[in-house]
């Protein structure tokens, strides 16, 4: 084991690691409360600079999946899709089996400098998580209680503030709702009978409401859907703490371009064509099951230095201090300690003891 990967495992190390980011994430929130200053005076500069604090922010975690962990990424898709990345606003769907997908997501948006400006449809509860939940605050992010009588008009409001967004968006959707388990499985198909919709065997029922509201909210901002379907080599089931402890994943996504018009823009279209998406996403899974590999051309996009760079000035910043003031304190005690010394009785001097010699 070298010496990296040694410490890769250490929990002092991971304490750190920790310290940086909640520190820093602070300070970001901070500085994020400043900016609501400039909401009246000039919005879209309010929202320039809340993406690229949010970057500050989520870029650490992203960090620790690129370079810590040196998880990769491949893309199965086509050079022409490739070509858009970055330069459209869409709407991205992913599964949620994994505990770690929203990181390959979050990479992905990253490696096309879209990070900051990423959005989701996150649960009402996180609002109130210190970093997570303020930080999706200052960047306009739609949060729901999940129960659509109550959400359906903040949803709406919320999706149609987004449509004037200065930079380039990717809307992250786990249909889904919740990450799939069996029992939730099991459960998920009686309704899919009770509605007479075909089985899924690696998804749960998507829910429509949450997509067919943003695609005919954001109708004339974004351009095309993404379909992204993931899954692990060698049958992996990733962790963040793997992630911590340096473990490396290697991470497959099916990606699909849909453009926009040729999704149904009623609400009853647009559901049956979620679902037939779904059908769709379970084959794909179910093949990669088999064969070990999704359909399309492979693409491993460059990892970019920002996150790393990103890390690692928020750590000399924030534990320089730390680290000065540990050595001060050891060194203090070292001092005390060798004044103490000094004065021992036992240590005194000899002086007394010579001239009574001498008298002898």
């Amino acid at each position: 084991m070298g010496l990296l990967a040694y410490l890769k495992t250490q929990f002092a190390v991971h304490l750190l690691i920790g310290f940086v980011f909640v520190v820093s994430g602070l300070v970001i929130n901070f500085v994020q409360l400043c900016t609501l200053a400039l909401w009246p005076i000039n919005k879209q500069l309010y929202r320039r600079l809340n993406c690229r604090l949010a970057y500050s922010l989520w870029s650490q975690l992203v960090m620790l999946l690129e370079w810590w962990s040196c998880t990769e990424c491949t893309l199965f898709t086509d050079q022409a899709t490739v070509d858009h990345f970055g330069k459209e606003h869409v709407v991205v769907i992913l599964n949620h089996n994994f505990e770690i997908d929203f990181l390959c997501g979050w990479t992905m948006c990253e490696r096309f400098g879209v990070l900051g400006s990423s959005k989701v449809l996150a649960k009402k509860e996180l609002l109130y998580v210190p970093l997570i939940g303020w930080t999706w605050y200052f960047l306009e992010i739609v949060f729901c209680k999940r129960k659509w009588e109550e959400d359906r008009d903040t949803v709406i409001e919320g999706l149609k503030c987004l449509a004037d967004y200065p930079e380039y968006m990717w809307f992250l959707l786990y249909c889904e709702g919740t990450r799939f388990t069996e029992t939730k499985h099991r459960v998920s198909m009686e309704v899919a009978a009770s509605k007479g919709l075909p089985p899924l065997k690696y998804h749960l029922l998507p829910r429509t409401k949450g997509f067919t509201t943003a695609v005919q909210c954001l109708q004339g901002t974004v351009a095309a859907v993404y379909d992204v379907t993931l899954n692990f080599r060698g049958n992996k089931n990733p962790s963040l703490l793997g992630i911590l402890y340096g473990k490396k994943y290697e991470a497959d996504m099916c990606v699909r371009r849909f453009p926009l018009e040729e999704i149904p823009q009623d609400e009853q279209g647009a559901a049956q064509w979620l679902h037939k998406l779904y059908q769709e996403k379970d084959a794909l899974q179910e093949m990669y099951e088999q064969e070990g590999i999704f359909p399309g051309e492979q693409i491993k996009p460059a990892r970019r230095p920002w996150t790393l760079l990103n890390f690692l000035c928020w750590a000399t910043l924030l534990l320089s201090p730390l680290f000065s003031f540990v050595l001060g304190v050891f060194a203090t005690s070292f001092g005390v300690r060798r004044l103490i010394g000094v004065t021992e009785i036992e240590k005194g001097s000899s002086y007394g003891n010579q001239e009574f010699k001498k008298k002898e």
